[in-house]
């Protein structure tokens, strides 16, 4: 029965720590935003920051729908509008087709004195920032192709922590014989 319960929270105790705990919105670290673990609807899923005519990055990313884009879409857009001060007064980020993504760059607008910056980006919620100048206003993608099993690597290293888990526990504490002989196959000995 102990070797049971070990195995059990050897199995779980990784999906526990991968989920995280976002405690005070005063404290949410925007690019430590964990891939998802969910099915995704198809092939080359993602997701991107949106929100529509936010006051500022913060706000829109803080209070952005947590939805698959379309299948239509493959960039994440963002628009940035700001005064001379560079006080943001708007942002929209959204999910974008490659089309929408031929206006990245800044434009001044004399008649109302602010600047409009738009970037897009290719991954999974890619658009954390605000683009602000030339620089950063521009059309980022990928060099690789993304997979449809964009969040392969965190359910690996899920998978990963729990074998490692249970072939400790089962090398500590009397074997049970399948789990052993898969320990051993992976080069794990009993010490």
């Amino acid at each position: 029965m102990l070797l049971f319960c070990h195995a059990l929270v050897g199995a779980f105790l990784p999906f526990f720590v991968l989920s995280g705990n976002w405690v005070s919105a005063k404290n949410i670290n925007f690019y430590n935003v964990r891939p998802p673990v969910d099915p995704t609807p198809f092939p080359n899923s993602f997701k991107c920051f949106t929100c529509d005519n936010a006051v500022d990055n913060y706000n829109c990313n803080r209070w952005a729908e947590d939805r698959w884009c379309p299948e239509s879409t493959q960039y994440c857009l963002t628009v940035h509008l700001f005064t001379d001060h560079g006080k943001s007064t708007s942002v929209t980020k959204k999910c974008a087709t490659g089309e929408e993504c031929h206006f990245v760059g800044c434009h001044h607008h004399r008649e109302s004195g602010h600047t409009e910056c738009v970037s897009c980006c290719e991954g999974m919620i890619c658009n954390v920032e605000i683009p602000t100048n030339h620089t950063n206003a521009v059309f980022a993608v990928l060099h690789a192709r993304r997979t449809s099993d964009g969040s392969r690597w965190t359910v690996n290293i899920a998978v990963l922590v729990s074998v490692v888990t249970d072939c400790l526990v089962v090398m500590q504490h009397p074997p049970v014989p399948v789990l052993e002989r898969v320990c051993l196959s992976v080069g794990w000995q009993k010490w």
